[in-house]
């Protein structure tokens, strides 16, 4: 039977002749997005209308998400903009946490036709720009936090950000446009040492010491007047429901719309899984690695997990492959993070601890000798994938058993917290 796999732009597709099981997020009936979005507006929770929220603000800003996440900010201001037009001081700051910084093309991208008309009141954060920052106190974690000092000259925040399953946050959204949003660079750091904790993961919330950390982070900004709004999408891109108002009530019942859709029933595991990076989770290695979270909770140990992601950016951030590519072996990596913790080195670790129970195959755009010091093997195509895959696991007297994530980095086969 002929699978349809996202790559790139395209879609390939791969022949399957064993017992499979394709897992895809949940297809649901969606509602006119212009009618989704109105409902949402008209019903906050816990919170005054946004009406009310910016009449009642004598600066307003938003933050909104980069360009690496599907988040489409430029609708939502298709909305709010009659609402926000003739307010006197409407400012946005563009939450790249840990990224570089957007280009104009994607600022463009973000805000659409918005971007002419507010890009002088458009900043982008910079994680590592010291004399943007201020020190607001340190968890009891012991993670030191700094945030953007805009945050403590503009405390009227209207928050546009996405929700779905994240494999060591628990989820996307909420918090996250704080941290790792517009935080320093070194609190992001110390917060995500934490995803090496095994209480982080996919769907966990409660006693997730990442999303407990961030929470007490963003508990130090006071008197902030907060608006909240909160998207889910399909994997197409389509919203699915926003929720609006208080940033934890928004957040809670938006994570319930996620699970909706994005955690999938998983009848057996298989001892080949091929999970897919949609775009833009496809743009490099770093983004691609969700892809490789969610994959491994359908794939049994020895077996072999084949990531489909065109990384069109190269690797993506740099010190997490410098940490893979100097280690020998899998268990290497684990020992040098033992000794020093650099952010980034997280993913590092998570592919590390894959390669030591599993095979990792790749159809990508990046030179096998990139991949390899990565201890992921460089594969032609799917279908070559597919097949090899099969006869290696036929060798080992096993019966191949394929489960198939066409949208990897956002479905979660199975998974209960």
């Amino acid at each position: 039977m002929l699978i349809s796999i996202p790559y790139g732009n395209k879609t390939v597709k791969a022949d399957i002749d064993y017992p499979f099981e394709v897992l895809i997020p949940k297809k649901l009936k969606l509602k006119d997005e212009k009618e989704i979005i109105k409902c949402a507006f008209e019903k906050p929770l816990n919170a005054q209308s946004f009406e009310e929220f910016v009449n009642k603000s004598g600066r307003l800003l938003f933050i909104v998400n980069d360009g690496t996440r599907p988040t489409p900010t430029s609708k939502i201001l298709d909305f709010l903009y009659p609402k926000i037009s003739t307010h006197k001081d409407v400012n946005f700051i563009v939450a790249v946490g840990s990224h570089k910084a957007s280009t104009e093309k994607e600022l463009k991208k973000i805000f659409g036709k918005y971007y002419e008309i507010y890009k002088e009141k458009i900043f982008i954060h910079d994680s590592r720009a010291e004399k943007n920052l201020k020190y607001f106190g340190k968890t009891s974690r012991g993670t030191e936090v700094f945030f953007n000092k805009i945050i403590n000259d503009i405390n009227n925040v209207i928050l546009i950000n996405s929700v779905e399953p994240h494999y060591f946050a628990g989820y996307t959204g909420g918090r996250k446009s704080f941290l790792p949003g517009i935080a320093g660079f070194k609190t992001i750091e110390m917060n995500h040492k934490f995803a090496l904790d095994k209480s982080s993961g996919t769907l966990c919330l409660k006693g997730n010491p990442v999303h407990e950390d961030m929470l007490e982070a963003i508990s130090f900004l006071k008197n902030l007047r907060i608006f909240s709004i909160q998207i889910v999408l399909t994997p197409e891109g389509k919203i699915f429901q926003i929720t609006t108002g208080d940033i934890s009530k928004s957040f809670s019942k938006a994570i319930e719309f996620a699970n909706d859709i994005f955690c999938v029933k998983l009848k057996e595991k298989g001892n080949i899984v091929i999970t897919a990076a949609p775009a833009p989770m496809d743009i490099d290695l770093y983004q691609s690695q969700k892809a490789l979270e969610n994959g491994k909770l359908a794939l049994v140990d020895n077996g072999i997990i084949i990531l489909v992601s065109e990384c069109a950016n190269g690797i993506g951030d740099q010190v997490f492959y410098d940490l893979l590519s100097k280690a020998s072996k899998p268990s290497e990596v684990i020992n040098f993070i033992d000794k020093e913790y650099e952010l980034g080195y997280h993913k590092a670790a998570k592919i590390a601890e894959l390669a030591t129970k599993s095979e990792i195959w790749a159809v990508t755009n990046l030179d096998a000798t990139i991949l390899n010091k990565a201890f992921i093997k460089k594969c032609k195509n799917i279908q070559s994938a597919l097949d090899e895959a099969i006869k290696i696991i036929e060798k080992k007297g096993n019966k191949p058993r394929v489960v198939v994530l066409p949208y990897g980095s956002l479905t979660v086969p199975n998974c209960v917290c």
